[in-house]
């Protein structure tokens, strides 16, 4: 027989955690219901969502919304959730909730959308598409050991998070068949807190349907934020000659 401390209970911890789903699913029915205005109601959500983000990761990667820019002077479009370094690079010319976000700090991107759908998933792969397409720097960095070779990019996570999906098989068929297929356009991961999350990290899609679906997602995304490691160091001089 199992000693007590061997055996598993792990029932209270997803209840747990879908109390925390339950939650939030309730936050944004609420700002929907309540907010007419488009722009303040999809401000209200996305603020919803970085704070989800802000509570389960760690605090080395910071959780904001803005705009991420190249040493070359070209911007993506604004992003609602973008997960980034901000031990090694600073965010610049911050102004209240707006902020340049350099590309080389850069994790991964999200989407933040009323429903998941055909027209979501495009506009989604395009503001993936956005970030992807700009330049990274990479230089070597000075430590007490020597000096390290700049670090090899990796390919930054994009995604989709939304309260439901509005094909009547949720994350079914209609949906794989609508996922952008463009390698900048790439979707990696999301969630649709009624009918599930997916992601490709292990190479092919995987999609669970459960009413735990909000807290598989973040672990999957920690597990894959956690593989990636350190962000490559900034190449500041890149930086330097574009005011010149």
């Amino acid at each position: 027989m199992a000693k007590a401390s061997e055996t598993k209970d792990t029932a209270w911890m997803k209840e747990a955690f879908i109390d925390v789903q339950a939650e939030l699913t309730l936050k944004l029915k609420r700002a929907a219901q309540s907010i007419s205005h488009a722009g303040t109601q999809g401000t209200v959500v996305e603020d919803h969502w970085i704070e989800v983000f802000r509570s389960y990761l760690p605090n080395r990667y910071q959780v904001a919304t803005g705009f991420i820019i190249d040493s070359l002077g070209n911007r993506s479009q604004q992003i609602d959730v973008v997960i980034f370094d901000k031990h090694f690079t600073p965010t610049l010319l911050d102004q209240q909730n707006h902020r340049y976000i350099p590309a080389e700090a850069v994790y991964g991107i999200f989407e933040s959308k009323p429903h998941i759908d055909k027209s979501y998933l495009e506009y989604a792969g395009e503001k993936a598409a956005s970030v992807r397409k700009l330049h990274r720097t990479s230089t070597s960095v000075v430590h007490v050991d020597g000096v390290s070779k700049p670090k090899a990019q990796f390919d930054i996570v994009a995604g989709i998070i939304a309260p439901k999906s509005s094909w009547a098989d949720g994350l079914g068929e209609t949906f794989r068949k609508h996922l952008p297929a463009e390698p900048l356009q790439r979707l990696d991961c999301g969630c649709a807190l009624e009918h599930g999350a997916f992601d490709s990290f292990d190479g092919k899609l995987k999609v669970t349907e459960h009413d735990a679906a909000l807290i598989y997602f973040l672990f999957r995304l920690l597990s894959k934020l956690q593989s990636l490691g350190s962000v490559p160091a900034i190449d500041w001089a890149a930086y330097t000659a574009a005011i010149k």
